[in-house]
């Protein structure tokens, strides 16, 4: 015999209710552990990377590398560079895929240097 949709529906949400049960005792368990591990290792919400960073380097456990910012890198918010303008006002940097402006204009018959912003 078929079951019917609401049936179905039923076990859906029965089944949701158990997942849910069965996740919370073992969220339970790993939380115990996790409390068991901090507490024989003396850890620190530092330690684990959830606290502020502290002067001292030599405390965290898994050192990081910094990224350096390279000289004259652009910052974040600093205004794009316009190396290319059109008639219309239209621009481009220079950098990543070519707009389709200047694409077509090419295509036409123009060169990149007609574009270039002096």
């Amino acid at each position: 015999m078929s079951k019917s949709y609401l049936t179905i529906l039923k076990q859906i949400e029965s089944l949701k209710v158990e997942a849910e049960k069965i996740r919370k005792h073992e969220v339970d368990g790993v939380i115990k552990r996790i409390r068991e591990a901090v507490e024989h290792y003396n850890l620190s919400a530092e330690d684990l990377g959830l606290g502020i960073k502290s002067a001292n380097k030599d405390k965290t456990p898994f050192p990081t590398k910094r990224r350096q910012a390279k000289v004259g890198a652009k910052t974040a918010g600093a205004a794009p560079v316009v190396k290319f303008r059109n008639e219309a006002g239209k621009t481009w940097g220079g950098r990543g895929k070519r707009p389709d402006w200047l694409r077509d204009a090419l295509a036409g018959g123009k060169q990149l240097q007609d574009f270039l912003v002096k």
